[in-house]
C-alpha cells in the first residue's frame, strides 16, 4: 500500500510539478519587488487550447503591473483574464479574474484568484501554481497548474513570443 502511494506521489509530481511549485499556507513569501517581474512586461502571443493566446503586461506603476489575457479560437474570443502583480508585504502577489466572451465574470463579484510568490530566481517567478519564466528577450513561458473536473491536476505551458 505504501509503495503504491509513493509511486502515485512520484507520478503526480513528475506529471504536473515540473515547472510549478505549491506553497504551504503559512510559508512566508520571499522578498521581492516589481523590478523582479519586469521581464514580463510587453505584448506576448502564443498558441494553446486550439487557438491564439495573448497577454499584455504594462510597466510597473502605482505599486502594480496590470495584465490582460485572451484566448481566441476559430476567430472568436473564448475567454479573457484581467489582473495584476501587486507589491504586498515586501513581496509579490498575482491576482486575476476570468471573464467569458460576453464579459460575464466567472468568479464572484468580490473574489479573485490569488497566487502568492513562493520563490524567485533570475528571470523566473514561482507563484503558487503559476510560474513565469523568461527564455530570452523575445520568448517567455507561463506554466500553470490546472485542476480538472475529476480533481486531477496537470501542468500546462503557454509559450509566448514578444510582439
Amino acid at each position: 500500500m505504501m509503495k503504491a502511494f509513493l509511486l502515485a506521489l512520484l507520478f503526480s509530481t513528475i506529471c504536473f510539478s515540473q515547472n510549478t511549485l505549491t506553497g504551504q499556507e503559512n510559508t512566508p513569501s520571499p522578498k521581492a519587488t516589481l523590478a523582479d517581474a519586469s521581464f514580463i512586461q510587453g505584448h506576448w502571443k502564443g498558441e494553446a487550447f486550439g487557438g491564439t493566446t495573448e497577454e499584455i503586461w504594462t510597466t510597473a506603476m502605482g505599486n502594480s503591473m496590470l495584465f490582460s489575457f485572451r484566448l481566441v479560437v476559430d476567430g472568436k474570443v473564448n475567454f479573457y483574464e484581467i489582473g495584476h502583480i501587486l507589491e504586498k508585504e515586501d513581496s509579490l502577489i498575482l491576482q486575476l479574474k476570468h471573464f467569458g466572451a460576453d464579459l460575464k465574470g466567472w468568479e464572484e463579484k468580490d473574489e479573485t484568484q490569488d497566487f502568492k510568490l513562493i520563490k524567485k530566481e533570475k528571470n523566473k517567478l514561482y507563484f503558487d501554481g503559476l510560474t513565469y519564466e523568461k527564455i530570452s528577450a523575445t520568448e517567455m513561458n507561463a506554466h500553470v497548474v490546472t485542476v480538472h473536473k475529476d480533481g486531477s491536476k496537470s501542468e500546462i505551458t503557454f509559450n509566448f513570443k514578444k510582439q
